[in-house]
């Protein structure tokens, strides 16, 4: 029972910083949100660091399971940064919501100044890396890095103006454009800028 509350914890936290934000979530509303008393809350984490750290490796653990998946069952690179690409569509509710739940943690902590940014950062680091490597495996050669952090940063732009201008219609145009950039790439991998 305790592995399960304790995972409760750690969902419930997950959510409510990414719909209110880290700094805006207390104690009492992850043990209000999980039901349980704030006694049997303190057994489990002591301090919300405690918590947060439960929940960035969490969403570092999804995360490497969700780019696991991509790997398996797209057929190449192009399909696997495709992927990538369509995730602004898949959680577009939430995005539009709430913003990019990795984009957005890891901005609130760097501005907190809080020591557990870079820990979170690694999500965003990792997602470059895979992204480097998909490019990579395209031919892009030394491009790779530029091609992963173009991409990388055109996902959190439009994470960003998603929440912003709640405007399906330009999330959906911007996926198009970036694949037929990412078309583009593929038919020439050393050639686009």
């Amino acid at each position: 029972m305790a592995g399960s509350t304790r995972q409760q914890i750690v969902d419930a936290a997950d959510d409510l910083f990414y719909g209110q934000g880290f700094a805006q979530t207390s104690f009492a509303d992850i043990a209000a949100a999980v039901k349980i008393s704030r006694g049997n809350f303190y057994y489990h984490f002591k301090t919300k660091d405690e918590i947060l750290d439960a929940v960035i490796d969490k969403r570092l653990a999804d995360r490497e399971a969700l780019l696991a998946k991509w790997d398996e069952m797209a057929a190449d690179p192009v399909d696997r940064i495709a992927c990538f690409v369509k995730i602004v569509i898949v959680n577009q509710s939430r995005i539009m919501a709430f913003g990019c739940p990795v984009g957005t943690l890891t901005t609130e902590l760097f501005k907190l100044g809080h020591p557990s940014a870079d820990k979170a950062n690694r999500i965003m680091a990792l997602f470059r890396d895979w992204l480097v490597r998909q490019f990579e495996a395209l031919g892009c050669g030394d491009r790779s890095a530029d091609h992963a952090l173009h991409v990388l940063g055109w996902s959190q732009g439009v994470a960003t103006l998603s929440q912003a201008f709640k405007d399906e219609a330009h999330v959906e145009r911007e996926v198009r454009r970036i694949l037929a950039w990412l078309d583009d790439v593929a038919g020439s991998p050393s050639a686009v800028q």
